[in-house]
């Protein structure tokens, strides 16, 4: 117990720390993106993987409390597919190729996850393949301050409960530790944001959670399980249905960014950045608690139908909102060259240039 009180607490206080820290490197460094016309520094996912990495090893080498086999090779696992996304940030490659390699590189590291002498080699590849889409569809939350971050904090701690109600100490222990990490992140990238994830941490994250999904409810019926995952991930979900329905129904790209996300149409509304992070967090936390009140048996599987039902109803009213045309927003997520600035002098010679 003090153990956990002080891991949680260490966590948070290192994630807030290394992330002011490593703001001002990302601004040296000039490694930014563009939000609303204004550009935030990355690496804040770098804060997330190494205090999560830190602070649950240090558990582990103490052996006060060891994460286990199946824990410690999700760690890694997420270790590999963070160093990924901290390439990717700093040296943004092609959409076409980045998006097949990201996907090749989660497969290949849940494959090294699951457990396949429970589930099964079919059950194990399906498995496999819900862990790479749902992912993708946490990366894609990191469109907007705070809001990737405030939904994977409820669904950490959430599956956290679960993991110890299922006796997985060091599962358990690892999920902990990164609600705590992300809630002290949370400190520096809460609307308006000073430092975001970037595909480092967003990847990482969202590779731990729905791998940890997957672990958590292994061996359970085959109905209950289904239903909890889709309740743990259902923002996630929601949001990606709502782009890849948006996007072919206007005939767009499927692969290029553009302001069709949940907040951005929230803003559409005229909800506040800070009260669209609320309402999505919200609505996390409401999802995820019946998805940890289905693995607890405290209410059927049938309860995620109310879930599902609910992501349909929220996805058919956001498509009622025009987001495509008018004046041009400049996409999440694209890396801002920022130009140098001229002094007076080489101003006015550039005036008498081009007389």
């Amino acid at each position: 117990m003090l153990y956990g009180i002080a891991a949680a607490t260490s966590a948070l206080l290192l994630a807030a720390v290394l992330a002011a820290l490593l703001r001002l490197l990302a601004l040296r460094l000039g490694v930014v993106e563009r939000r609303r016309a204004r550009a935030v520094p990355l690496l804040g996912g770098v804060a997330v993987v190494a205090v999560t990495a830190f602070v649950a090893g240090v558990g582990e080498w103490t052996d006060v409390a060891p994460l286990g086999p199946a824990a410690g090779r999700l760690l890694a696992a997420g270790i590999g597919v963070g160093a990924l996304g901290l390439v990717a940030d700093l040296w943004p490659p092609p959409t076409l190729v980045r998006v097949p390699l990201q996907a090749a590189v989660v497969t290949g590291a849940a494959a090294l996850t699951v457990p396949y002498d429970e589930l099964g080699p079919v059950a194990g590849a399906v498995a496999v393949g819900w862990i790479a889409l749902a992912t993708h569809a946490f990366t894609s939350l990191d469109h907007a301050d705070g809001v990737m971050g405030t939904v994977a904090v409820v669904t950490a701690f959430a599956l956290s409960g679960c993991a110890a109600a299922e006796v997985m100490d060091g599962l358990a222990a690892l999920l902990s530790v990164l609600a705590a990490a992300l809630t002290g992140f949370l400190m520096h990238n809460w609307p308006p944001a000073r430092i975001v994830p970037g595909r480092c941490g967003a990847l990482f994250v969202g590779f731990l959670l729905t791998s940890a999904a997957v672990l958590v409810h292994t061996g359970r019926a085959a109905g209950s399980s289904v239903g909890a995952g889709f309740a743990l991930t259902a923002v996630a979900t929601a949001d990606s249905v709502l782009v890849l329905v948006s996007r072919r129904r206007a005939g767009r790209p499927l692969l290029r960014g553009a302001p069709d996300h949940l907040v951005h149409r929230l803003r559409r509304l005229g909800v506040t950045p800070q009260g669209a992070a609320v309402v999505v967090g919200v609505t996390g936390f409401a999802a995820a608690l019946v998805g940890m009140l289905i693995d607890m048996g405290w209410v059927s599987a049938t309860a995620a139908l109310w879930v599902a039902g609910g992501v349909c109803v929220a996805v058919l009213a956001l498509l009622r909102i025009p987001t495509y045309g008018g004046r041009h927003v400049p996409s999440y997520g694209s890396r801002l060259t920022v130009k140098p600035q001229v002094g007076p002098r080489v101003q006015a010679h550039l005036r008498v240039s081009k007389r």
